[in-house]
């Protein structure tokens, strides 16, 4: 059973930088037509599990992709959303802007040898460490309350799933990903929804 009370994780939805293959970290591009379609049946999932104003906060990453998505998935369930900073992006330093394809050309084959599709996460060189953002997701999630959708990234989503799962760093750089679903934590177990 996990220390913190129950989440509905999302994931912002579909950017134009995420459909070039280019790393955003902290930077930002907008939602592609896609993007905005996934927030809203990321809506429709959260009505579909019941989550209503009464009985969850709802909480979203201030960068521009999250807090767009936000605004789209909670109209589904006239809820609204704080910003929070703890839910930004991993910083990826010196690495943002730059496509994953060229990144891999120029950077050393260990970062890959054993994390496969996860092989960038902490590995910038002058970027967020694994500790750093842990800590950053751990303060955040200690001062929740109660039952909160969280809008946030690929990576922080998994740092925060991890965290309430009791993962270790393989195990959160591991798992599963995604856009247009919700991760509902809870009973101890995580639960990836889809529309």
């Amino acid at each position: 059973m996990s220390k913190y009370p129950d989440l509905y994780i999302l994931r912002h939805g579909q950017t134009e930088w995420n459909l070039e293959g280019r790393m955003q970290g902290r930077l930002d591009s907008p939602l592609t037509a896609l993007g905005r379609r996934q927030a809203q049946a990321q809506g429709r999932i959260l009505a579909g599990l019941g989550v209503t104003a009464a009985n969850t906060v709802c909480f979203n990453s201030p960068q521009g992709r999250a807090a767009h998505t936000a605004q789209i998935a909670l109209a589904e369930i006239n809820h609204s959303s704080q910003s929070d900073a703890a839910l930004c992006e991993v910083d990826m330093g010196s690495w943002q802007n730059c496509l994953s394809s060229d990144l891999r050309k120029h950077c050393s084959p260990e970062l890959w040898a054993d994390l496969g599709p996860a092989w960038y996460f902490f590995n910038t060189p002058d970027g967020e460490t694994w500790q750093q953002a842990r800590q950053r997701c751990m303060g955040f999630l200690d001062r929740l309350q109660g039952p909160a959708v969280l809008v946030s990234h690929g990576i922080t989503a998994k740092v925060l799933r991890g965290l309430w799962l009791g993962l270790g760093y393989r195990d959160t750089v591991l798992l599963a990903g995604g856009q247009g679903c919700v991760f509902h934590l809870s009973n101890g177990q995580e639960t990836c929804v889809r529309d």
